[in-house]
């Protein structure tokens, strides 16, 4: 690998060859703020928030597009540089609703973060705002076009992360919205309501509908786990508050998914604290399931795969695992059966 010496804020580093000057900055925790990049997306240059200023060039490229050169000098927090970064947010905020204290994005917003940090207000430039309808005709993802920032980070993940390619640009100027084609619900599109959107957007515009109004970010303990719903091991963080989940959310350090989640990984949650799930064990007396300690219940399917082997041998005995374990609970599985049991009568659910 090449490598390439640049000069950041008056310190050298050393980074590879083909990095962007933004990544070069993440690389050595030199902080430079952006609305529309993320790692697991294709750079665009949207919300020219991440601007800097590099010798040689006389205006203030985006450091997401600007590729390192030999010898390059950066500064990232100059005046000229954060006089820049707050007249794009003062246009940002200018036609944005600042109904923060309700908002379920409140604490977890990029916008709000930034305006804070460089006391922007929207008053500079105030003008006409948005007054579009919000889309709620699904379940899973509520959308809010007017606090849309047009950073399109939505429709890059939409095509590159989950390859559906739903979401897009659509009208010009003030009027310019993303959405589905011909600005159709989502329910309306060909969405597969995977919530990678969602995932990705900085500010209100998507959010998981089942949690509104059930907690804010602070509030929130996040628990990492694996989903049980397939065996492809992907992770995600159970979002706890007191003592109950009230929804799903990307962790970007996931190392099987990363932020990418299916639709059942991400809002098929609400059969944890659904009433009709068994949380105990139910063995049949005299026709009727009643209930039992799970040393009961497992004494007697041992009882009973005893007797049965020994009655009509081992092939007569199955087992059919399920794709919402975990691999390792289906090796045991497959494992007990054929050197326990002693038979490879073994099937899985998601067989095809």
């Amino acid at each position: 690998m090449e490598w390439l010496t640049v000069s950041i804020n008056g310190n050298d580093y050393n980074v590879p060859k083909g990095s962007t000057v933004l990544e070069a900055c993440r690389m050595n925790d030199i902080p430079v703020p952006t609305l529309c990049q993320d790692p697991e997306l294709t750079n665009a240059g949207a919300c020219r928030l991440c601007v800097v200023e590099i010798d040689g060039m006389r205006n203030l490229p985006p450091s997401c597009v600007t590729q390192v050169t030999q010898g390059m000098t950066v500064r990232t927090h100059t005046d000229k540089v954060r006089k820049a970064r707050k007249t794009i947010l003062e246009l940002l905020v200018a036609n944005h609703p600042l109904d923060c204290m309700t908002c379920q994005k409140m604490g977890n917003c990029s916008l709000a973060e930034y305006a804070y940090e460089y006391g922007a207000t929207g008053e500079k430039y105030a003008g006409e705002r948005r007054e579009l309808p919000i889309d709620d005709s699904n379940p899973f993802i509520l959308r809010d076009p007017n606090k849309c920032i047009l950073c399109g980070k939505c429709v890059r993940a939409c095509e590159e992360m989950q390859g559906q390619s739903n979401l897009d640009f659509f009208k010009r100027g003030f009027n310019a919205q993303v959405g589905p084609a011909f600005g159709l619900p989502y329910s309306e599109s060909e969405c597969v309501f995977c919530g990678d959107c969602v995932a990705v957007c900085p500010v209100g515009a998507l959010t998981e509908k089942q949690m509104v109004g059930k907690g804010r970010p602070w509030e929130v303990e996040k628990v990492q786990t694996t989903c049980p719903f397939c065996g492809t091991g992907c992770n995600f963080d159970l979002n706890v508050k007191d003592g109950k989940v009230i929804g799903v959310t990307s962790n970007p350090e996931a190392p099987v998914n990363g932020k990418a989640l299916c639709v059942k990984g991400r809002f098929g949650y609400d059969m944890i604290h659904s009433q009709n799930r068994l949380t105990t064990p139910l063995i049949k007396k005299e026709g009727e399931f009643v209930e039992a300690s799970w040393e009961e219940a497992l004494d007697l399917v041992a009882s009973r795969l005893g007797e049965i082997k020994t009655q009509y041998g081992a092939d007569s005995i199955g087992a059919l695992s399920s794709a919402r374990c975990t691999n390792e609970e289906n090796f045991l599985m497959q494992k007990f059966m054929r050197a326990v049991v002693g038979t490879n009568n073994v099937d899985h659910c998601a067989r095809t």
